[in-house]
């Protein structure tokens, strides 16, 4: 990405669901859905790159989890979709281990958490938006989980709001290859673009 002052100053790095339950080997939705594990271990190393490369240059670092109260009474009694999987499954769970953040990229102090969040896109319900253009952000790099899921949710809202949508690439993960792939070759160029990490760090 272009290093000029203004150019920092008005991108951030969004880490989406980088959580227990995607990241860390006993978390209920890496071990329900990821078949690439390979595919989550390179994502892994690469949102730790990124991460690091975000701090030591002044980009901000912004954290989108989903979390939900006991009963999911947020998500009321959804019949289909994420709203009917997340309650049937038991993950995001405010209190318990899944809906943490990963121990290597958790946020550190200055680093934004959205709050209230309750839908695929970290847009959804929460003060994504707000924070975005209260601090006159335009450029934004996503990273997380999944990559056909939330991660494309957040990109096309993301787009739809009239931002320079950004994801990259090798540090996000769908469930399998074919899935990554599809995004990546006939999704990402109708609502933005995507690098891959050793390009995000080195313009």
């Amino acid at each position: 990405m272009n290093n000029t002052q203004a150019q920092i100053e008005k991108s951030a790095l969004i880490l989406i669901e980088t959580q227990n339950e995607w990241m860390h080997t006993d978390g209920k939705l890496r071990k329900a859905l990821v078949r690439d594990e390979q595919m989550m271990l390179n994502s892994i190393l690469n949102i730790e790159k990124i991460l690091k490369y975000a701090r030591n240059n002044g980009i901000t670092v912004i954290h989108v989890g989903l979390r939900f109260e006991s009963g999911y009474p947020e998500l009321g009694g959804g019949k289909s979709g994420l709203r009917k999987a997340i309650p049937n499954a038991g993950t995001f769970l405010v209190s318990e281990f899944g809906s943490y953040f990963f121990e290597t990229v958790k946020p550190i102090e200055g680093e934004f958490i959205v709050s209230g969040r309750t839908g695929a896109s970290a847009f959804t319900g929460s003060n994504l938006d707000a924070y975005l253009r209260n601090n006159r952000i335009e450029n934004i790099y996503l990273a997380g989980y999944a990559t056909h899921v939330c991660v494309e949710s957040t990109l096309r809202d993301g787009h739809e709001r009239s931002y320079n949508t950004y994801v990259l690439s090798d540090a996000t993960s769908a469930f399998d290859h074919a899935q990554q792939e599809y995004f990546l070759n006939d999704i990402v160029h109708h609502f933005g673009e995507h690098l891959n990490t050793e390009q995000f760090i080195s313009k």
